[in-house]
C-alpha cells in the first residue's frame, strides 16, 4: 500500500527505521494483546478460491470514495474491473466522506464494515493490482493467509522460494496497495513482535486483535 508517512494515532506506538527484515522498528504488541496463545505464526495452506485478481494494467479510474470505519477514514479507488486501492487516511487530511455509487466500492464498504463487526472473514471483492512480478507474487501469497493466522517474513519468503528474501518480502509488503483485503497486517516478525504498517502500528495491533476475537477492543 502506498506509504503515507505512517501517521499514527496519538495513543498508538510510533514506527521507526527499516530493519534488516524489511520492516519498521518493532513493538512487542502481540504479547501485550495476549495474542500468542490465540494466533499461531505458521506456514499456511492456500484458502479455497478467493476473489479474482486481475494483474493487467489498470484502466481509467471509475470512482474514488472515502468512508468512515471504527479505525478511521479509508479511501477506496476502483475501476470497472476491480478495486485498485484501499488505505487508511491520515487524520489531518481534509476528507469528504460519502456513499459510494460504483458497485465495487459499495461492496467494498459493506464488506469492510462486516469485517470490522466480526461477521466476515473472506472478502469477495475483485481486485485489479499493478506492480512488479515479484510484488504481485507477494500480494497473491498474502491473500492466501487465512483469517486469524500470522506468518513471519522469513516463512513467507520461503513459501515464495526466495532464499534469504525476508527483506525483499518486507518491502513488497509495505507497498501493498489494498489494505485488509490483501492482509499484509498478518505478517509479523519471527519473534512475534509487530512490524511497521502503513496504516500505523496501533491499527495493525487492533486488526490482529479483531481477528483473534478480541472485539472488546472496539467497545
Amino acid at each position: 500500500m502506498p506509504k503515507r508517512g505512517d501517521s499514527e494515532s496519538p495513543k498508538g506506538p510510533k514506527s521507526g527505521e527499516v530493519t534488516d527484515s524489511g520492516c519498521e522498528a518493532t513493538v512487542s504488541s502481540v504479547s501485550s494483546l495476549n495474542l500468542a496463545a490465540r494466533m499461531q505464526t505458521t506456514l499456511f495452506e492456500p484458502l479455497a478460491p478467493v476473489a479474482p485478481m486481475d494483474l493487467e494494467p489498470a484502466v481509467a479510474i471509475s470512482e474514488s470514495c472515502v468512508f468512515i470505519t471504527t479505525m478511521g477514514a479509508m479511501r477506496a479507488i476502483a475501476t470497472d474491473q476491480g478495486l485498485i486501492h484501499l488505505s487508511f487516511e491520515d487524520e489531518d487530511t481534509p476528507l469528504t466522506p460519502g456513499e459510494p455509487r460504483h458497485p465495487i466500492l459499495r461492496d467494498t464498504k459493506a464488506q469492510i464494515e462486516a469485517y470490522f463487526a466480526g461477521n466476515l472473514e473472506v472478502f469477495t471483492i475483485p481486485l485489479q493490482l499493478r506492480g512488479t512480478p515479484f510484488q504481485l507474487s507477494v500480494w497473491r501469497a498474502l491473500r492466501e493467509i487465512p483469517y486469524g493466522v500470522t506468518i513471519c517474513y522469513s516463512d513467507l519468503a520461503e513459501r515464495l522460494g526466495v532464499k534469504s528474501g525476508q527483506r525483499a518480502v518486507g518491502m513488497a509488503n509495505r507497498t501493498n496497495p489494498v489494505a485488509i483485503i490483501v492482509p499484509c497486517h498478518r505478517v509479523i516478525q519471527a519473534s512475534g513482535a509487530l512490524c511497521g504498517y502503513a496504516g500505523g502500528l496501533w491499527r495493525k495491533q487492533r486488526l490482529l486483535g479483531l481477528e483473534a476475537g478480541q472485539h472488546s477492543l472496539f467497545g
